[in-house]
């Protein structure tokens, strides 16, 4: 059985940014950086992905190297791979663009012998059908969530433009709900962030996290409202992937039953990790985030 199994599209990414002197493709999508953040803290972690045949032998035997199960990877040879084009400016903004797509992600597609204490799906151009999440919630005891691609859309040139979702009833079947404030925003289409995250918990999710970069992250458990700080990185290189690394190292803990807010902490400090190289790079060991997540875990408040 496997600690956690992230369900979306592995992509290549072309990343532009002040800080990056030479782009280059890189290897990135939400099973990348959820799985190694998650296998950095000993979880035992597999994917549910679709590639083209476009997709690079070597980052498939790089996974593989790095302990990722891809069993559950398949390859449509006459397809293209997701691949995204991520602009970053001065001001710490960002574009995106999808220059191609690869085929969604299918019932069909999930191993039918899959077994995993956490599921965690990762659409990030609304890839993951909805019939997908119903039956790979059968087969897992946590279902998680970040919604980031069913609240995207993509215009004729290929930049991504926020939307709302039109059918948010997939939450009905979430036990853990991580976006970003824009995200949630679009979910639910209430700005005020705790008045948008009691509407995501009133689906019945028992656990929702909001990530607000370096201002920290926001929990709400049981009514209330808990405040998590960020951990400070040495230096910030490139923030692709850092929500991912987060939700892999919360769940990573939370399938061990360790406490709620020190879940979010050792998310926090995997993330501020991955900020200190380009792509997935840096996740730091084991030893490492722990004392990172140690040094914010007094500084955690409730905030109700």
């Amino acid at each position: 059985m496997f600690d956690l199994v992230t369900v979306g599209h592995l992509a290549i990414d072309r990343i532009f940014s002040p800080k990056i002197v030479a782009p280059r493709p890189t290897l990135g999508g939400p099973p990348t950086y959820v799985s190694l953040s998650a296998r950095r803290l000993g979880a035992e972690v597999s994917v549910v992905s679709k590639v083209g045949g476009d997709f690079p032998d070597e980052y498939v035997t790089w996974l593989g190297a790095n302990e990722v199960d891809v069993s559950g990877l398949k390859r449509v040879e006459e397809a293209p791979t997701t691949r995204f084009i991520l602009r970053y400016e001065d001001d710490g903004g960002r574009k995106l663009q999808v220059a191609s797509r690869a085929p969604s992600i299918c019932p069909e597609d999930i191993p039918p012998n899959l077994k995993a204490k956490a599921g965690h799906v990762a659409p990030i151009v609304n890839e993951v059908l909805p019939e997908t999440v119903g039956k790979l919630r059968k087969m897992v005891g946590v279902l998680s969530l970040d919604p980031q691609g069913f609240v995207r859309q993509i215009d004729k040139e290929g930049n991504v433009i926020l939307r709302r979702w039109a059918n948010p009833q997939v939450l009905q079947q979430i036990d853990v709900y991580k976006s970003s404030l824009a995200e949630i925003r679009m979910v639910t289409g209430l700005k005020n962030p705790r008045s948008a995250m009691r509407k995501v918990a009133n689906y019945g999710i028992p656990i929702v996290m909001v990530t607000k970069g370096v201002e920290g992250s926001t929990l709400l458990y049981e009514g209330k409202f808990y405040d998590v700080p960020a951990c400070k990185p040495r230096v910030i290189l490139d923030p692709t992937g850092a929500g991912d690394a987060f939700i892999g190292a919360f769940l990573a803990e939370y399938v061990q039953e360790k406490n709620l807010l020190w879940c979010a902490c050792v998310g926090s400090a995997a993330s501020s990790f991955l900020l200190e190289g380009v792509g997935p790079a840096v996740f730091g060991t084991k030893e490492e985030v722990y004392a990172r997540a140690l040094g914010i875990k007094g500084f955690v408040r409730e905030n109700s």
